[in-house]
């Protein structure tokens, strides 16, 4: 009787079926290859889609926000006093040093507050794609709302490692205390397990990147009053970076994708994540070159050797792309005009300086106000570091502008501008 059963059950499973002719052990083993298959498709596609959330990208245009400051490690179920802190300057060289010393890593001082990943989770719309408003070198940029309403940039940072939590803390301390309307502020931080996150105010206007080459029509909404009136403000938040701080700060990034326009076309310096601090006892800090294409000064690019006239070179080229409309390396242009400073220098000895202002200004600059913008790029890109100015004079010799009737003598004008002097 067992054969019999046994030799019936067999039949059954090698019986054909109406499916290509094939029998019917076949096709259940058939579907259940499938089966499987389609959910190791899916399990990949999962984990594909959250490290593409966490992707890194190469260092070019850093969206929205800057990539600076502090992460803690969130470990609730300890009192607040003795939870352990871990503090991350994003895009910091694994050779960086600290440049000031301290007695003690405490963290009490950092104005910001902690965030719970939870928060940001909701607040992204659970890091939405359709929330990304940036991606740059450090990490993911999203535009996120709190349960207060109030709207923020949520960084998605890169994992750092090679610094000594003590090394991160006095920096962090220093650029974290950083108060001034011209510079982006952070707001907070999230540190849970592997992620890194940090939170800052949001700026509504995108940034100068966008509206000097961006698609905005035959006639560009940057005037050359609102130009200045960027121009300025960009100085006066790298002259309080340089000037107005002990340590003082070395931005080492500036650009224009890295300057914030809110609706009053007011700037706000951001992206920290390469930033350094040089000490009072320093002129100089030797560092890994980092940057962004176009906009490092040689002397920095060929030595390693960083200070605030680093800054101001690449204040200056940031200044020349403003007047010109102009990116610092276009290789559409002709060979002659793909090098912006190169151009830009032949224009000036050319006498061509009406040449020289973007093409999209509906109204030309004042000629006197011209001339003095044009020489002022000239000083700041000077191969000599020690001839270019500091961002304080930068920010005076812009506000002259503000006072047309002003008279200015000739030898004040040789005084500001030795080799070329306006007339």
């Amino acid at each position: 009787m067992e054969d019999s059963g046994s030799s019936a059950a067999g039949g059954f499973f090698t019986q054909k079926t109406p499916i290509l002719g094939q029998k019917l052990f076949i096709i259940i083993i058939a579907t259940i290859v499938l089966v499987l298959a389609a959910f190791a498709l899916i399990l990949l596609f999962l984990r594909s889609r959250s490290s593409r959330q966490r992707r890194i990208g190469v260092n070019h245009s850093s969206g929205l926000v800057p990539l600076v400051f502090s992460e803690r490690e969130a470990d609730q179920t300890q009192p607040k006093s003795e939870m352990k802190k871990v503090f991350v300057i994003g895009g910091l060289d694994a050779e960086s040093e600290s440049t000031m010393q301290s007695e003690s890593s405490s963290t009490d001082g950092l104005g910001s507050s902690g965030f719970s990943m939870r928060e940001l989770q909701i607040a992204t719309n659970q890091f939405s794609s359709q929330n990304v408003i940036g991606e740059g070198g450090y990490g993911i940029v999203y535009r996120g709302v709190l349960q207060d309403g109030s709207v923020v940039a949520v960084k998605n940072l890169l994992n750092n490692k090679g610094q000594a939590e003590k090394e991160f803390t006095v920096e962090v301390e220093a650029i974290g205390k950083v108060k001034h309307k011209n510079l982006v502020s952070l707001l907070g931080y999230c540190a849970e397990g592997a992620q890194r996150l940090l939170v800052y105010e949001y700026i509504d206007n995108g940034n100068l990147e966008q509206w000097l080459h961006g698609n905005v029509g035959p006639v560009s909404p940057l005037t050359w009053e609102i130009r200045m009136k960027i121009a300025i403000g960009t100085a006066r938040g790298l002259a309080y970076l340089h000037e107005g701080l002990e340590p003082k700060v070395v931005h080492r990034d500036v650009k224009s994708s890295n300057i914030l326009l809110d609706r009053k076309w007011n700037p706000k310096v951001s992206d920290f994540g390469l930033a350094k601090l040089l000490g009072p006892e320093k002129s100089y800090v030797t560092t890994r070159v980092m940057g962004t294409f176009g906009y490092v000064s040689p002397d920095y690019a060929s030595t390693g050797m960083l200070n605030e006239g680093s800054d101001v070179y690449s204040f200056g080229i940031l200044l020349m792309e403003i007047i010109t409309g102009r990116s610092p390396v276009d290789y559409s242009r002709p060979p002659g005009e793909m090098n912006l400073v190169d151009w830009f220098k032949g224009m000036v000895s050319s006498r061509r300086s009406e040449e020289i202002t973007d093409p999209l200004m509906a109204v030309p600059p004042p000629p006197r106000a011209l001339k003095r913008i044009l020489l002022l790029c000239l000083r700041c890109i000077d191969l000599d570091a020690i001839k270019r100015p500091k961002m304080g004079q930068i920010v005076h010799m812009l506000e002259a502008d503000e006072f047309p009737f002003r008279v200015v003598s000739e030898r004040q004008s040789s005084f500001f501008f030795p080799t070329l002097y306006i007339r």
